[in-house]
Parts: structure tokens; C-alpha cells; sequence
């Protein structure tokens, strides 16, 4: 995701990308990054984005938005919203989009929010399918418990509409285990965020750390993706972190050595 690099051009995110050796990129969008994959781009620079990604050989692989399904605040807007990043992913050759559940508004209760993210999804659901796009929502929020978010997913009800699994979230905010998370979003899973962190020692949340060092079980999460047969992403999401070219070679490199280990250990050993 373009947080690792948020002042780099596209050309210079999709060079990188290629350096390091990463199949794909995410740009995020409203947070001032330098990409230009935002939706005030116009036909011609969409164009250009797709073909220049194309000329890379490496993949829009989902565009990051930051909308959010479950204040009925926000309601009157999402969908047109929502259909706008859809045609910006379809524009630029990407076949997905990331949003969020949000954080449940004081006042509201979880249900009455559940009811608004599935009658939100639902109603984009259909064009973002006629589009190629599928619409990811993010373990995250008020939504890191599996299953807040696999009870939208069953009512939904529809293939363009998933789970981007954030496989720290759960873990870290939830108390789940990464085997427990990824059986109940299992159905879903069409994305995935991946980053490890341990607990601050004050205050809330966690403090970014090297893949391997913190509470998150990246060798388990690849293992069960690669048995399940996923053949999406794994998305490095660091924000405000180290400078891009120290971390992302060194997160690549292990992610590669836990996807090697799975999949030898599928394949049996030699005799």
C-alpha cells in the first residue's frame, strides 16, 4: 500500500514495486498520497494510470478507499460514493476496492448498523459485479470481530461483495486466533492486509514491528491460504513506519520464506 511510500509518483511507486520484486500496489486514496489514483482523475489520466501499470508488469491490485458502511449519518451518500471508486478501480484495470465498516456512532446500535452496511452493500452489489469490481470490506473498527463482519457477508449475499482480511485487527483488537479469523471469514477472504505489531505500553493499539517479531502469526495466515487455494494479494500495510526501502525488501523476504515453507509442507515430504 502507497503509506509505505505516500510521496513517490505513480511511475516511481510502480518502479518500486518492480526493484523489490512486488506482484502488485494499493494505492490509497484521500490521504494526499502523490500517486494521482484519486477520483477527480479524469478519463485520459485513467487511461494513462492503467497503461502505465500494464507497461510495468505490475498490478493495481486494489484501490484503498475510506468509506465507511455503518453511521447511517453517512448513509444518503455511499452509494453514489461507492460507485464512483467502483469505476475508478474499472477504469484503471483494478478489480477491487477496499472500505470499511467504520466505527458504530454513539446511539447506534449494532444491529441497526448491520442493518445499514448490508442495505449499503446491497445496493451497490449489482454494479459493482456489472463492473468487474468486487468491494472488500476491511476487518477493522468496530468490525475487527469475525463475526460482526461474517453476519454482513451471509446477509449481503453476493459474489462482489467480500472481507479484506486484515489479519492483525482480529488478532490484536478481537482476541481472535489467526485460525479462528480466517475459519469464519474463510468464504469471503477476496483480499489481505498483513503487518505485525505488538501492544503499546501505554495507551491503545500496537506499535509496528518486523514480520515475525510481533503477536501476529504470518506463517500460519500463509499456510492456510495456501491450503485453501487463495490466489489473491497479500497487501503490506505500514503507516508511518521506516523509510519504504528498508521494510518492504525485508517484509517481502519473509513473507516469500513463509510461502516456500507452506508450500513445501503441502506438497509432503521428499521420499
Amino acid at each position: 500500500m502507497t503509506f509505505s511510500c505516500p510521496r513517490l509518483t505513480l511511475a516511481d511507486v510502480l518502479a518500486l514495486a518492480r526493484r523489490c520484486g512486488y506482484d502488485g500496489i494499493e494505492p490509497r486514496t484521500v490521504s494526499g498520497h502523490a500517486h494521482g489514483v484519486e477520483l477527480d482523475a479524469d478519463a485520459a489520466r485513467r487511461a494513462e494510470i492503467r497503461k502505465s501499470a500494464e507497461a510495468a508488469g505490475v498490478a493495481i491490485c486494489c484501490v484503498a478507499t475510506s468509506l465507511q458502511y455503518a453511521d447511517p449519518a453517512l448513509a444518503a451518500t455511499l452509494g453514489a460514493e461507492t460507485r464512483a471508486y467502483i469505476d475508478l478501480a474499472a477504469d484503471v484495470g483494478c478489480p477491487r476496492i477496499r472500505v470499511f465498516g467504520g466505527l458504530i456512532p454513539e446511539g447506534v446500535e449494532r444491529r441497526q448498523a448491520t442493518d445499514g452496511m448490508v442495505a449499503a452493500l446491497g445496493s451497490v452489489a449489482d454494479y459493482a459485479a456489472k463492473r468487474g469490481v468486487v468491494i472488500c470490506v476491511e476487518t477493522h473498527d468496530d468490525w475487527c470481530n469475525p463475526d460482526h463482519l461474517a453476519e454482513v457477508m451471509r446477509r449481503v449475499d453476493h459474489p462482489a461483495v467480500g472481507v479484506n482480511w486484515d489479519i492483525m485487527h482480529p488478532v490484536c483488537r478481537a482476541g481472535a486466533t489467526i485460525e479462528s479469523a480466517f475459519a469464519t471469514l474463510r468464504p469471503w477472504i477476496r483480499h489481505v492486509h498483513f503487518h505485525d505489531g505488538r501492544p503499546k505500553e501505554e495507551g491503545d493499539g500496537v506499535n509496528l514491528v518486523p514480520v515475525g517479531e510481533g503477536i501476529v502469526d504470518h506463517r500460519r495466515a500463509v499456510e492456510l491460504l495456501l491450503g485453501a487455494g487463495y490466489d489473491g494479494y497479500l497487501s503490506g500495510e505500514w503507516i508511518n513506519w521506516e523509510p519504504y526501502d528498508v521494510h518492504l525488501p525485508r517484509e517481502l523476504a519473509t513473507m516469500k520464506r513463509y510461502e516456500r515453507a507452506a508450500a513445501r509442507g503441502q506438497r509432503g515430504p521428499r521420499r
